[in-house]
């Protein structure tokens, strides 16, 4: 579904200096698959997530859907970022049927898709509500059910629970986990926390500090549906604890435990 072929993005500052963002990063996704990308603070993740959006270029190397080189955003995909990014003065119907209008692809039906997915993520009575009558949590609901509306094969979410609190931030995680489980896309989620990375994942794409590389992938072998008691299960322990040595290094691994 989604295929990088040693991609390399250069940004240059206002000073001329050139900073490597990426350095040949090959990476393939299977259809349907769920990815996690994780790493440092400046290794590339949402670089590489909107290179695969078609917001910006790669410098070298390609990225491509279906086969298809990416040189735009594309109607196939779908975006959550960390900010909802609602329209603050549109109910929450027309922030949701936002995308369909945009493309020019209102039907009959369109406002049914809408309030099924707002009734799929617990909002339905809020239709004629406005962005700021709602929790940060609830705003990210809607966010996500604008990214679905059109029906998009892929999913692309950069942080979309980073600026939430923790409680809501888990119940958010399992929401996504119960919405993808319904509806399968290809999602690729970028995300500072390795237990939100594994407890999503089939499998967790682990960067290396600026220039962002990819260190190693990792398998994540816990079974599905899962819920945040599989952080008790020794495959969860074991690939977290792989994730934290190549971010970290060996300092931060329980040293009782040997790392594969």
């Amino acid at each position: 579904m989604i295929s990088l072929n040693r991609v390399t993005r250069i940004f240059e500052s206002r000073d001329g200096d050139r900073i490597t963002a990426l350095e040949d990063v090959s990476l393939s996704i299977r259809d349907n698959e769920f990815v996690t990308l994780v790493g440092p603070s400046g290794c590339g993740k949402s670089t590489l997530l909107r290179i695969v959006a078609g917001l910006i270029l790669p410098t070298a190397g390609t990225a491509s859907i279906g086969g298809v080189p990416v040189t735009e955003p594309r109607p196939e995909t779908g975006i959550v970022f960390q900010a909802p990014t609602l329209l603050p003065w549109a109910s929450v119907m027309d922030n949701v049927l936002f995308p369909l209008r945009m493309m020019h692809r209102m039907d009959s039906g369109s406002r049914d898709k809408a309030a099924a997915l707002l009734t799929l993520v617990g909002l339905k009575g809020f239709e004629g509500k406005s962005p700021r009558e709602l929790s940060g949590g609830m705003q990210q609901r809607v966010a996500i059910c604008r990214a679905l509306v059109h029906e998009p094969d892929i999913l692309l979410m950069d942080e979309p629970f980073g600026a939430l609190d923790a409680l809501t931030r888990e119940e958010m995680t399992m929401e996504l986990l119960r919405i993808w489980g319904e509806r399968p896309k290809t999602v690729l989620f970028v995300t500072h926390s390795i237990t939100e990375a594994v407890v999503l994942a089939d499998r967790v794409v682990v960067m290396s500090p600026r220039p962002g590389r990819i260190a190693e992938i990792i398998d994540v072998k816990s079974a599905r549906p899962r819920s945040f008691h599989v952080e008790g299960d020794a495959d969860f322990h074991d690939a977290s604890r792989r994730i934290r040595a190549l971010i970290f290094g060996q300092k931060h691994v329980d040293p009782g435990r040997a790392v594969a």
